[in-house]
């Protein structure tokens, strides 16, 4: 009697993006780009932007590379999110596991995104049904990015170089859904040493403009620990081998 020798797992990478723009009502809200599928499985069905895993691709320059050729985007926020592999996730015979991604973007970047048929924007929370499993993934990434928006400086990958404490609270606020009390924000993001005057104020329109502010650039906005660049990577696996 023989036995069938399963195949090993494919290895893809999936990426979800979020920003901040204007809906078909002009209200700002939280939104994210799909890809409508141009194959089987699921031909027709909207789904995350990702592709395969090359064999010799570091994970975070995949990731990279499959928004730049699916979106035309290229964010400074990119962070590992988690791995999907349940068996039952791929609808044909070849078992396939992601590595997720998810990345943050200004609005005007989020502009220049490619502009197609096949790639439109979502509001985050009003998504169609997806592709396999990539309603759990995103509902898994809102999760994600409202609960570290509470004790990181995540917000920033929002916004440009330099902005306001007002703009500052409307990402939180539209990113949590909620109003933010002004004078307890102010206190919160400012004993955070997360974001650091310019010395600059916004020009025109106010007889007291408010201040500029930039987020603290000694400060990494995905925090990996000791993995937070690949030369520390290296040294360290150097050093453990002589």
């Amino acid at each position: 009697m023989t036995h069938r020798v399963a195949a090993p797992p494919q290895l893809a990478i999936s990426t979800v993006i979020f920003a901040l723009r204007q809906d078909a009502a002009g209200n700002t809200t939280l939104m994210l780009p799909l890809v409508q599928r141009i194959r089987e499985p699921h031909l027709g069905d909207w789904a995350l932007p990702g592709g395969p895993l090359n064999a010799t691709e570091d994970l975070s320059d995949a990731a990279a590379r499959n928004l730049r050729e699916t979106t035309g985007l290229e964010p400074r926020y990119l962070e590992q999110l988690y791995a999907f592999g349940d068996p039952a996730r791929s609808s044909n015979e070849e078992r396939v596991v992601s590595i997720v991604y998810w990345a943050l973007v200004e609005s005007s970047e989020a502009d220049q995104a490619i502009q197609s048929r096949n790639v439109q924007w979502f509001a985050a929370d009003c998504i169609p049904n997806l592709a396999f499993d990539h309603n759990l993934i995103v509902e898994y990434a809102l999760w994600r990015l409202r609960t570290k928006l509470s004790y990181s400086r995540v917000a920033h990958g929002f916004l440009g170089e330099e902005f306001t404490l007002s703009q500052l609270r409307e990402v939180y606020e539209i990113v949590l859904q909620k109003p933010l009390d002004k004078a307890n924000f102010r206190r919160t993001i400012e004993a955070s040493k997360s974001i650091v005057p310019t010395g600059q104020r916004v020009s025109g329109g106010s007889h007291r403009p408010p201040q500029l502010y930039t987020y603290d650039k000694t400060l990494n906005l995905t925090d990996q620990g000791p993995l937070t660049s690949k030369s520390a990577i290296r040294h360290n696996s150097e050093t453990s081998t002589k």
